[in-house]
């Protein structure tokens, strides 16, 4: 393809994405109206744009400020740490290193060991090494091409996620990693979450005891609302972006959706989406268009929504069945919405979704 060809693509795919992030923004607007039932006078809510993401920042009480203004460095400092394509970033360091250790804080590590968990119970469903794939489908830069296959063939070649070399010191409270040279990786698929999670934390710390956090497609809770009743957390309806299927009663946890109609473009008549199979280096294709996860924990709720979506209905069902620890929702071309059995009393469908059949899963 030429270079011409890909800048065309590019030119035309700008257009989806301005309409997805508005129908995104008033996903986010309805989700926040649902939630903020609680004492509105002391509410405070600031929204910033990081990690490629319009992040919506809601606290409660009197330390509401404080809260926010933690919650927002910890956000930004972790966006200069995971960038890929920053020269003084993490990332960039290990992406850099040829094979030699990097020295990693806390965070990271625990980034590198989960998304090694994931990837080991899942068959390699999430590999955090496909960063140059990504890159060469214009997932980075906006610059979409559609790659011939000996090209992603190359790219897939440079995975090596399952020799990564992560090794703690305890004396010191340090860590670092080693992969083999001509690895990159990135952090994209479970960095949203852990920064959430983050984010949750500082504001716990500068005395908020009430407040939630979206992220684009992650939602993380802070306590309960200011009456002590659980938040309403939207799933978003993927035919219809500005509505939802239906909303799920919680208290403090992690809420994350992995999509295929999040971020696409299309070329000759076909269209092509961002979460892309380890396995073959192209956009996954099979039954479902959206997953979401459930779990107190952030960091992996990201990883797993992921992880799932590429997995497919039966077999993410099946990991769920065996490791458990989260509540999943998946949704799939038929229109169906599978809900795992943990959620059969907090989920609400949506009546004015009523082309979806929900189920519930054993």
């Amino acid at each position: 393809m030429s270079s011409m060809n890909r800048t065309n693509i590019w030119s035309k795919s700008s257009r989806f994405s301005a309409r997805r992030t508005a129908a995104l923004l008033l996903c986010i607007a309805a989700l926040l109206a649902l939630t903020a039932c609680g004492s509105a006078s002391t509410m405070e809510q600031k929204q910033i744009f990081a990690m490629d993401t319009v992040m919506t920042l809601t606290a409660y009480g009197k330390n509401a400020s404080a809260g926010l203004d933690a919650a927002t460095s910890v956000i930004s400092s972790m966006e200069a740490l995971l960038d890929p394509e920053l020269p003084t970033s993490t990332t960039y360091a290990i992406n850099h290193s040829e094979g030699a250790n990097v020295v990693v804080n806390a965070q990271v590590a625990k980034m590198l060991s989960t998304a090694k968990t994931v990837y080991e119970h899942s068959d390699g469903a999430l590999d955090l090494s496909v960063y140059p794939i990504v890159k060469l489908w214009g997932f980075v830069d906006g610059r979409y091409y559609v790659p011939l296959y000996d090209e992603v063939s190359q790219q897939l070649a440079r995975r090596a996620f399952d020799q990564m070399i992560l090794t703690s010191y305890p004396a010191t409270g340090s860590y670092s990693v080693s992969f083999p040279a001509g690895t990159e990786i990135s952090f994209g698929a479970i960095g949203k979450g852990c920064a959430a999670e983050n984010a949750v934390s500082a504001m716990r710390q500068a005395g908020v005891k009430s407040g939630i956090i979206s992220l684009g497609g992650n939602v993380q809770t802070l306590g309960l609302k200011p009456d002590d009743s659980k938040w309403t957390v939207a799933i978003q309806d993927p035919n219809n972006t500005a509505g939802w299927v239906g909303t799920v009663q919680v208290g403090e946890t992690a809420v994350v959706t992995s999509g295929s109609y999040q971020r696409f473009f299309e070329f000759d008549g076909s269209t092509y989406h961002h979460i892309l199979n380890p396995q073959s280096g192209y956009p996954v294709s099979n039954s479902l268009v959206s997953a979401t996860i459930i779990c107190e924990d952030g960091t992996m709720a990201d990883a797993l929504s992921t992880a799932m979506f590429v997995l497919g209905e039966t077999r993410a069902l099946n990991y769920w069945r065996q490791y458990g620890g989260f509540e999943m929702i998946l949704i799939n071309k038929s229109n169906q919405v599978i809900c795992t059995k943990g959620l059969i009393d907090i989920f609400t469908a949506n009546a004015a979704a009523s082309n979806y059949k929900i189920r519930f899963a054993e």
